[in-house]
């Protein structure tokens, strides 16, 4: 009996040992940053496809629509043991004192798979010791909010809060969850639900899906001109996205009498989330409610498509001082669809001020 005892306590500390072993191994392989060559970009957008928390704003199929020279692009690929474990599409600003990432998109920041906690340690100070080699002042990050992860898993941002990042900003995004299904139309509001009837019911307006960018710029420059500000993309730009990445966006288009009057277009980040860029209507055709019945149909398209969550976009009052002034009248608006909040953050690093 005695024997067999101490065979079994030698066997448990010969497991923990190799244990041991095998994380100080992961710990000590050292990571290599490397910067993005043109040579990069198919291993880049499969990784990005296959990553956990990418998106389509990762890729650099994405980032192609921008004129050359327009940003100053530095973008980084990570990789331990020859293997390519994450990519970080970014760029230098502040005459090349800040690393920023994203440029020219939505979202950004380390992208990864589904990854345990030392390697994402391990990631965020490979980070900061290739931007220290390089003299940047400053990193600001932006990574897509929490649900665009397949699977849950904050260990990066926690790595750099660990590592002393601190918060520029905290924007409030507003999504709506699907995994109600199709019966998502109870869980809207009284007046969206009695709307939204009254809309299918007469017919007044009708709403489908469409290639007719034409229109829709037409729409979207006159709604941007009554807030006094201009689009984020060109007709160029959307031409250009949908000939580069087709499989990614969806044009909606509501009709009175045959005349498009309102629109959505939804950019298909990744497998969880369709995200409406821009949801624009004619003012002059406000009483008819069409963002009502575009908010219904894009619920509706990304439920039957297998989307997890819309997001509707950031809920900010762009008129106010502080940027972080969140719109009350928006938000109300956003949780008459069963939209709940969503951060986005921005993540920033001091080299200063950490000394």
């Amino acid at each position: 009996m005695q024997t067999h005892i101490t065979n079994h306590i030698l066997a448990k500390k010969s497991l923990t040992l190799q244990i041991f072993l095998l994380i100080l191994f992961e710990f000590m392989s050292k990571i290599i940053v490397q910067e993005y060559n043109e040579k990069d970009k198919e291993e880049w957008d499969n990784f990005v496809e296959t990553s956990n928390n990418g998106t389509m704003f990762h890729k650099q199929k994405f980032l192609d629509y921008h004129p050359q020279g327009k940003f100053n692009f530095h973008h980084l690929l990570f990789r331990k043991d020859n293997e390519l474990i994450a990519v970080l599409p970014g760029g230098m600003a502040d005459n090349g004192n800040s690393f920023w990432s994203p440029v020219g998109a939505s979202y950004g920041s380390i992208v990864t798979k589904d990854v345990p906690y030392h390697i994402s340690l391990n990631l965020v100070d490979a980070l900061l010791e290739y931007c220290k080699e390089k003299n940047f002042k400053d990193i600001y990050l932006i990574p897509p909010p929490i649900i665009y992860n397949k699977v849950y898993n904050q260990h990066i941002e926690y790595s750099m809060l660990y590592r002393r990042f601190d918060f520029e900003y905290s924007y409030i995004s507003h999504a709506i969850d699907l995994s109600i299904g199709n019966d998502f139309l109870k869980y809207f509001d009284k007046t969206a639900r009695k709307t939204i009837h009254k809309i299918l019911r007469e017919k007044q307006i009708t709403i489908e899906e469409s290639d007719d960018y034409i229109s829709f710029n037409d729409i979207l420059i006159k709604n941007k001109a009554k807030h006094n500000v201009k689009p984020t993309h060109s007709l160029e730009d959307m031409l250009k996205l949908r000939e580069l990445m087709p499989e990614n966006l969806k044009l909606f288009l509501v009709y009175h009498q045959g005349k498009p009057i309102a629109g959505s277009l939804l950019f298909l980040a990744n497998k969880n989330v369709s995200l409406c860029f821009y949801n624009m209507l004619l003012y002059e055709y406000e009483h008819l409610r069409p963002v009502y019945l575009v908010n219904y149909e894009v619920t509706r398209w990304s439920i039957e498509n297998g989307y997890k969550w819309v997001d509707i976009g950031v809920s900010q009052d762009t008129s106010a001082e502080d940027p972080m002034t969140p719109s009350l009248n928006l938000i109300y608006f956003k949780e008459r669809f069963n939209a709940r909040g969503v951060l986005r953050s921005t993540f920033h690093y001091n080299f200063e001020k950490q000394k």
